[in-house]
């Protein structure tokens, strides 16, 4: 390559990621100015935007979930920006022509998952560089086997969606890329055993660095990161619950039931369901005017000692998790009481020798009824029991303050 080529490359680079930037900027800063959906952070449709929109375009199928026009032309705008300058530096480093294609095919569709649906878990980056990748690879194999191409094209994509699976990478773009393995001729064979990683490899690697770039310049998040795992991620207290203001009355177990009795694939991360789950739940909660009762917002993972264990243990316990309440239970797992910080401070023997009163509620007593024990200073968490004293959650201040401050943001 001269170095009029390479300054010519340099330029055209420059130029496009510019024009991709300011173009997708421009519609940021006007969608956000002027869309009807902005007062509604996730961009869900409302139910009279909804109903405006089915009867406008009722022979239509239903707008995804999320959707928004402004979303829809960031996403044309990074396909621009994604294609083309993928394309540009394949073209400047591998080379054009009949036996050297700008880019292959397959990748135009990666490209609509990677900038419309950037959260969806088939445009993640592994599914794009491994679904495209071992499709390819597994076109090529049945290719060198088969000789019939009708046999061959159905095995092909068969093959590269149980391999995709297997390897947790499914990307509907893949499918292409087998057949264009098996159905590519002389432009696929002059690339040799190189084809799934040269062009296709670099192609999908190129994308996803570009994507990557993109979504960051827009404000979205990309590799998606769910909600759920964010703050799980910055949850204080190391135990299994979620957060108080995103906790709800049922758990993980209950939606995979759920789905599991669908018999249904959707286009949706685990984690992003529970979340939506959550946010609804905490919707229907406010429109019910604060009648929340204690399960639906209680730890479930409750942090407890027995009466035999030493002071130091369980003060090591409160500091681990950040914690100012132990339930103490007997053998057989019924309460005795609650020790704190408190009272092991001076403390040298055994947690059933400092014992205090525990305050219990009942599951589905109402949890704002609890907030006066709140109030003395001397309470910090009710333990949750039923009417034989198991334990089957716990309510801090956090628990109640969070719940309380998410409804009036809602309301």
């Amino acid at each position: 390559m001269t170095l009029s080529s390479e300054a010519t490359f340099i330029i055209r680079a420059f130029g496009l990621g510019i024009l991709g930037i300011g173009i997708s900027l421009g519609i940021c800063k006007i969608g956000k100015k002027n869309s009807p959906l902005r007062s509604n952070p996730r961009h869900v449709l409302t139910k009279q935007n909804q109903q405006q929109t089915n009867s406008r375009f009722g022979w239509l199928p239903p707008v995804p979930v999320g959707s928004t026009f402004r979303n829809r032309l960031l996403a044309a705008f990074g396909a621009l920006f994604g294609i083309s300058l993928t394309g540009l530096i394949c073209a400047e480093f591998i080379g054009q022509g009949l036996w050297a294609p700008l880019i292959v095919a397959p990748i135009g569709a990666s490209a609509v998952l990677l900038f419309a649906v950037p959260s969806s878990p088939l445009a993640q980056p592994w599914a794009i560089i491994g679904g495209n990748t071992l499709s390819a690879a597994i076109g090529m194999a049945v290719a060198y086997f088969v000789d019939d191409a009708v046999l061959g094209i159905g095995l092909a994509v068969s093959f590269a969606i149980i391999v995709m699976s297997l390897t947790r990478c499914l990307h509907p773009p893949g499918g292409a890329a087998a057949l264009t393995a098996v159905l590519g001729g002389k432009v696929v064979s002059s690339w040799g055993v190189l084809f799934p990683l040269l062009p296709v490899g670099v192609n999908s690697c190129l994308l996803v660095i570009i994507g990557v770039i993109f979504h960051k310049i827009i404000g979205h998040s990309y590799p998606h990161r769910s909600a759920t795992s964010i703050e799980q991620a910055a949850h204080a207290h190391h135990t299994r619950d979620l957060p108080p203001h995103i906790r709800s009355s049922f758990i993980r177990s209950d939606i995979t039931t759920v789905l599991e009795r669908q018999d249904e694939t959707f286009d949706i991360d685990p984690e992003d369901l529970e979340t939506l789950v959550e946010e609804v739940a905490l919707q229907a909660r406010c429109r019910k005017d604060g009648q929340v009762t204690c399960q639906e917002i209680m730890s479930r993972d409750v942090i407890f000692v027995g009466r035999e264990m030493s002071a130091d243990i369980a003060i090591s316990l409160l500091l681990h998790h950040k914690i100012r309440t132990l339930p103490v239970l007997d053998a057989n797992e019924t309460l005795l009481g609650t020790v704190g910080l408190r009272d092991l401070v001076y403390s040298n023997g055994k947690v059933g020798d400092y014992l205090s009163p525990a305050i219990v509620a009942a599951p589905d007593d109402l949890a704002f009824n609890l907030i006066p024990h709140f109030t003395t200073g001397d309470i910090h968490a009710v333990v949750i029991a039923d009417r034989k004293m198991k334990i089957k959650g716990i309510i801090s201040q956090t628990d109640i303050l969070s719940n309380m401050f998410n409804m009036s943001l809602l309301k």
